[in-house]
């Protein structure tokens, strides 16, 4: 949140001073890649219990506002995000003699991308180090017997995409990598886990000028 209150304290002063100054309101959608794999947890006796694959990772959501500063060509745009994603596991427990399930947990975070890029015409292109503050997480993995989740408070990656204006209409498409693994707040009999990818995301969004 430190970050956060630093970028709104220098978007106001530097709105004084730039005439080029727009903010503006953007949601959209987002598609998750994490891979194929899959977990095999053992018990606090190293026996195999429970063989955990990724079903699907579904369609998020996204809104908050952006920022823009311009500079002629060069632009500034932070941004402040809140992004919701879910995916759905497919659980066999091996103690168990009943079919797998299918399992869904959903993720909440605010994002905040800080992007630099270029402009001509219409056309933009930028880039940047995104964060991931996380907020909290609705899980159907939690009644599971030796499950505990521990999230990071923060997390980092990257962005970079395409843009297309018109008027006070701002199009864009995004490719997002993360540098952590997806997962890693899985913890199974105090033992922690993770898929072997880190996640990507495919970003579509709508933004509207509002001065």
């Amino acid at each position: 949140m430190r970050n956060l209150i630093i970028i709104l304290t220098f978007l106001t002063l530097t709105q004084v001073g730039y005439s080029q100054f727009q903010i503006g309101v953007k949601g959209g959608i987002s598609a998750l890649d994490i891979g194929v794999d899959s977990l095999r947890i053992t018990d606090p006796n190293s026996v195999d219990r429970f063989v955990l694959n990724i079903e699907n990772a579904n369609y998020g959501f996204f809104f908050g506002l952006v920022f823009q500063m311009r500079f002629d060509w060069f632009l500034i745009q932070p941004e402040v995000i809140f992004n919701s994603n879910s995916v759905d596991f497919r659980l066999q427990d091996n103690a168990s003699t009943q079919a797998s399930k299918i399992l869904n947990e959903t993720y909440q975070n605010l994002d905040i991308p800080f992007l630099l890029g270029l402009k001509a015409g219409p056309l933009r292109i930028h880039a940047g180090p995104v964060g991931h503050v996380f907020i909290k997480s609705i899980s159907e993995l939690k009644d599971l017997e030796g499950y505990k989740t521990k999230f990071n408070d923060l997390e980092y990656g990257y962005i970079a995409g395409v843009g297309i204006d018109f008027f006070k209409i701002m199009i864009d498409v995004r490719y997002e990598g993360n540098f952590s693994r997806f997962g890693n707040h899985f913890n199974f009999f105090d033992k922690q886990y993770n898929f072997s990818q880190n996640p990507t995301r495919l970003m579509a969004s709508v933004a509207i000028i509002l001065n």
